[in-house]
């Protein structure tokens, strides 16, 4: 039985809105809205130290006033609340204590630098400078064990114990996509929380819960996909359809961010750049429309087709198409 269409929108408080998300969000809206789908939308504000005041607002207003709406959401309500991560706690805990009973998950006090130390030999490196080498497997009886041995402020993250062998998902964009977690990625990190509430554990169980069967998301969260699929797995879930887009990037071929200027939407809409003529770009980038045109996404729906999605990134420059 074929289950029924649910997306979501899934931003950070860490920042406003910019062009460079905003046209993920965009399409991940069409693909489910072409398809009569139901839009979730869920507030990832687990970053903690990167959260900033009132950006929560600001996103919501943004999305809005592009002309994207949501079916669920923390302004709305829903059947799946708390759509706000750093409410969701007790979920993400419950979660862990399966991965402990199963001995699955342990706590580690390695620092990046540790993980970068123990790579640094050639014949130890591989594409990921940071595989971790599972050094603090069987080290601590407990969370609280691990973090006494931290100076003040540091505090221990749960990794994953990634068994052997290769991880293949068939991504609805890219095909099928390959890793070999344990020798690319070693035992990840999913959380530096003592109740689990970190990225990957919460992504995963917030997707099931909320019943979320496609994710659609930029192309450099692929390996963070194979993680998931982990979880998935041993928390015998049922994973979403993922389909992941190539980023919009600077000149310098990086992913869009401050040094390449102000892209925030809310930037353009004080500078009198209306919102159709913004959703002509992103539509345009995304070979739906081109760029003198003023559309709302809802007059892009019949022209949405992932066949005609480019395949490579967008790299935006100051003053493209005369924004």
């Amino acid at each position: 039985m074929t289950r029924p269409v649910v997306g979501r929108l899934a931003p950070s408080p860490t920042g406003a809105l910019h062009l460079g998300n905003a046209r993920t969000f965009l399409l991940a809206w069409l693909s489910v809205r072409s398809r009569g789908g139901r839009l979730i939308l869920r507030m990832e504000d687990l970053d903690h130290p990167k959260v900033k005041p009132g950006a929560s607002a600001g996103v919501l207003e943004d999305l809005r006033w592009l002309g994207l709406d949501w079916d669920e959401g923390p302004d709305i309500g829903g059947p799946s609340a708390p759509y706000t991560q750093s409410e969701r706690r007790p979920i993400y805990r419950a979660a862990l204590d399966r991965l402990r009973a199963a001995g699955l998950v342990y706590p580690c006090t390695c620092s990046r630098h540790d993980v970068e130390e123990a790579q640094s030999a050639p014949h130890g490196r591989n594409r990921h400078s940071l595989a971790y080498s599972g050094h603090c497997r069987n080290r601590y009886d407990s969370w609280d064990a691990a973090r006494q041995t931290l100076p003040d402020g540091r505090l221990p993250c749960w990794r994953f114990r990634t068994p052997p062998g290769q991880s293949t998902f068939h991504d609805a964009f890219l095909g099928d996509c390959s890793l070999n977690v344990a020798e690319e990625l070693g035992d990840f990190a999913f959380a530096r929380d003592p109740d689990g509430a970190g990225y990957q554990l919460a992504c995963t169980v917030d997707d099931a819960a909320m019943g979320i069967t496609e994710v659609v998301r930029g192309d450099d969260l692929v390996d963070a996909t194979h993680c998931q699929l982990a979880l998935c797995r041993a928390l015998n879930l049922t994973p979403p359809v993922y389909c992941h887009v190539p980023l919009v990037i600077g000149p310098d071929g990086r992913r869009l961010a401050k040094r390449h200027g102000d892209t925030r939407i809310a930037a353009f809409r004080e500078n009198g750049i209306s919102a159709r003529r913004l959703i002509a770009l992103l539509g345009a980038w995304s070979g739906l429309c081109s760029e003198d045109e003023n559309l709302s996404p809802a007059e892009l729906l019949p022209r949405f087709s992932w066949d005609r999605i480019p395949g490579t990134p967008v790299v935006y420059r100051p003053g493209y198409a005369g924004i």
